[in-house]
């Protein structure tokens, strides 16, 4: 495999692997290459992306290397967070919220099993809206991080503890996951109403 081709499948892979990143050793298994050839290749991908000025950076943090924003940038991605036309929960952000709530503490592959899609930019906006944060690091390999949900996460949904949640009314036929979005939706819907007839009161 030549330099630039191994480059970008490594680019590609710490991309997907998000905030748990790689090691050398899994990223040199999964690309069939030795693992000073891998390391090369990651140093002078983040000789790259410094020479080029470019938005992100290749970090390495406990052994793992992991694709991340720039410090000097922060203030923008703090607009972006809480920017009034971003305050709306999309639907894939719905649906792994509703997960998290429910089966939490759970991990981000966890998730994206029961979703059967990528979770990765939904559960970012949801640590970013202060939804959800990191509560621990299971007992497997890698130790992947454990999500949950926060205080902020009970205010925007009107709860006063975590056992508040409606409760599912799992029947055979049931997809668990819609019922519990859905509950989610509704109890987002009733409180918004709630708030809109105490101010027109």
């Amino acid at each position: 495999m030549d330099l630039r081709t191994l480059k970008s499948i490594i680019e590609g892979l710490l991309f997907l692997a998000g905030e748990e990143g790689l090691g050398v050793k899994q990223l040199s298994e999964i690309v069939n290459e030795s693992q000073d050839i891998v390391a090369g290749a990651l140093e002078e991908l983040r000789q790259e992306y410094t020479e080029q000025q470019r938005g992100l950076q290749i970090l390495k943090i406990a052994g793992n290397f992991q694709m991340g924003t720039l410090p000097d940038h922060a203030p923008y991605f703090e607009k972006l967070a809480y920017s009034p036309s971003r305050s709306s929960l999309s639907q894939a952000a719905l649906e792994t919220l509703s997960i998290i709530a429910y089966r939490q503490p759970i991990t981000r592959i966890e998730i994206e099993e029961i979703r059967g899609v990528k979770s990765e930019r939904a559960i970012h906006t949801l640590v970013n809206k202060d939804l959800i944060h990191e509560v621990g690091r299971a007992e497997a390999i890698g130790r992947p991080i454990l999500y949950g949900t926060t205080k902020a996460f009970l205010d925007y949904f009107g709860l006063g503890t975590i056992k508040d949640l409606p409760e599912p009314n799992l029947f055979e036929e049931a997809d668990p996951q819609e019922e519990e979005s859905q509950l989610l939706f509704t109890k987002l819907e009733q409180n918004m109403l709630e708030e809109d007839n105490q101010q027109n009161s």
